[in-house]
């Protein structure tokens, strides 16, 4: 996309998302009220002295958009704040003063901005951060946190916490369910990914993303990111081999399945093109993708005059997917439709020559076939992908979601809201499943399942006594296999061996089948426990 294209898109995401209210229905926050949900975070101040650690401020909105996205705000991203510097005629690394803090945000119509700096000695890291209230004018007192610098994540996850609570104090997530959110990511993958992010050359960027992904192979942000440099540098293969190693369930694979599309594009692999188009459309189908889906089937000699004219309905002001549509039904021999289409096209680009040169064969009623000279017009595939539009669908999917669960009864609520936790607890998003359980309790306060998973969230995040309280909540209103397991797993180490089978004996019952009890039963057996 364009930059004036790419800086008008991030501005109509945040004007669309400026008031809208929390992504969950069931969370009472300050969200409801006028002040919106749209943060800037700015790289914080190194006041160290030491340029080597440049990459810890850089570090600060990666982390801090995650976790405050999580939470039900919505972040400007780093590749939208660069576009925005960009067009605002300022460097990249710029660090600004605070009116001109005020002058970014006032432009992205941003409701909060996050600064702040930090300073390392002796192995130690002291952060201080501070919220801008832009419509105010009120910056808040200092958040401030400190820990080994080996803990930069647990640093970085507890000021977002304290940030996500300083803009909304009724925010009810744990902070050690958000100090629990950046597992299975080492220290060393994540320097070398932001690193990589800020390369000067795309060698540069390739080798510190490799890096990351080396130190860390399942860490999916460097995984996207290598594989759109890959992309770019037209190394379609290995971009391809690496965004299909993001996993189908982590929130990035929207993303790396529509560059994994456009690289599999490239190299003609048109069948596999159009099944990671197909994979993203299926969750968020937006014209872009649709398009490119229907393009891809076309490329194979199949039908996809549906699929494109799909497109062209969601977004009938691109004169290419009407383009397309006039293709596909020109290949057809449907005439009267391609005349129609390809005229809608030329109303929005008058000076398409291609357009042109169709529209004279339609109108002279001559198929690929019949004409005397060699023509063959192809559909256009869409090559850019718009990160705003795409946060934009998102986020109003949630919307559209929370509208709809407040209409069902409560227990009807409860039980969606649980299933979403449950969703979200698989891909390892705790501080978002913690956000649906708790939604579940506001909806039914006598839902087993949603105390049984925030006793899951409490035995990931190391909160054992919070865990174990949760489970027996759970069992107390219903007999189930996750509150079973908790304890279970609990008692085992706690080396309580003759507790952690009855445990598991009580989820046998209740389902004999289910792989994670009979994991712990052979557990306790090996070692010379019996199950009741």
């Amino acid at each position: 996309m364009p930059k004036p294209l790419r800086v008008l898109a991030v501005l109509a995401l945040l004007t669309v998302a400026r008031h809208l209210p929390a992504q969950s229905a069931g969370a009472d926050s300050a969200a409801q009220e006028p002040g919106g949900r749209v943060v800037l975070v700015l790289p914080f101040d190194n006041r160290s002295g030491e340029a080597n650690l440049n990459w810890i401020g850089d570090s600060f909105p990666d982390t801090l958009d995650q976790r405050l996205n999580s939470a039900g705000f919505l972040t400007i991203s780093h590749d939208d704040r660069a576009f925005a510097l960009d067009h605002l005629g300022l460097p990249p690394n710029f660090r600004p003063t605070r009116a001109t803090t005020l002058r970014i945000a006032q432009t992205l119509d941003a409701n909060f901005v996050v600064v702040g700096n930090y300073t390392v000695r002796e192995g130690r890291i002291m952060v201080q951060a501070q919220v801008l209230e832009v419509n105010k004018l009120r910056m808040s007192a200092p958040l401030d946190d400190s820990s080994e610098l080996a803990r930069l994540f647990d640093i970085e996850n507890a000021v977002a916490w304290k940030v996500a609570r300083q803009i909304d104090p009724k925010f009810s997530v744990a902070q050690q369910t958000f100090l629990a959110a950046s597992a299975g990511v080492n220290l060393t993958a994540f320097e070398n990914y932001i690193r990589g992010l800020d390369a000067p050359t795309p060698a540069e960027r390739v080798k510190r993303l490799q890096a990351a992904v080396a130190a860390s192979p399942s860490y999916a942000q460097a995984l996207l990111a290598l594989g759109k440099q890959e992309f770019a540098d037209l190394n379609y293969a290995a971009a391809a081999a690496d965004l299909d190693k993001v996993p189908p369930a982590d929130r990035l694979a929207l993303e790396a399945g529509f560059y994994k599309g456009l690289a599999r594009f490239n190299d003609a692999k048109y069948a596999d093109a159009e099944a990671a188009f197909a994979f993203v459309a299926t969750r968020l189908p937006l014209p872009e993708v649709v398009n490119n889906q229907g393009v891809a089937a076309s490329r194979q000699g199949k039908d996809a005059s549906a699929l494109l004219q799909r497109a062209a309905n969601a977004d009938p002001n691109d004169p290419d997917y009407h383009y397309n549509v006039a293709v596909a039904t020109y290949r057809k021999g449907d005439f009267a439709a391609a005349q129609r289409e390809i005229a809608a096209a030329l109303k929005l680009r008058p000076n398409d020559a291609e357009a042109k040169e169709l529209q004279t064969h339609i109108a002279a009623g001559r198929t690929p076939l019949a004409a005397k000279a060699p023509f063959e017009p192809l559909e256009r595939i869409r090559r850019t992908y718009s990160e705003a539009s795409f946060r934009q669908a998102a986020f109003q999917l949630d919307q559209m979601r929370a509208m709809r669960l407040a209409t069902l009864p409560p227990a009807q609520q409860a039980a969606e809201y649980t299933q979403l936790g449950h969703d979200y607890l698989k891909q390892g998003l705790l501080p978002e499943a913690e956000q649906e359980f708790e939604a579940a309790l506001a909806a039914d306060k006598n839902s087993a399942a949603a105390y049984a998973g925030i006793a899951q969230i409490r035995e990931q995040s190391g909160n054992a006594e919070d865990a174990r309280l949760n489970a027996q909540n759970s069992l107390r209103l219903k007999p189930n296999v996750p509150a079973c397991l908790v304890l279970a797993r609990l008692n085992l180490v706690a080396n309580d061996l003759p507790a952690s089978a009855a445990y598991v004996g009580n989820a046998l019952r209740l389902n004999p089948k289910d792989p994670g009890a009979l994991g712990l039963k052979q557990q306790l057996e090996s070692r010379g426990q019996s199950i009741p």
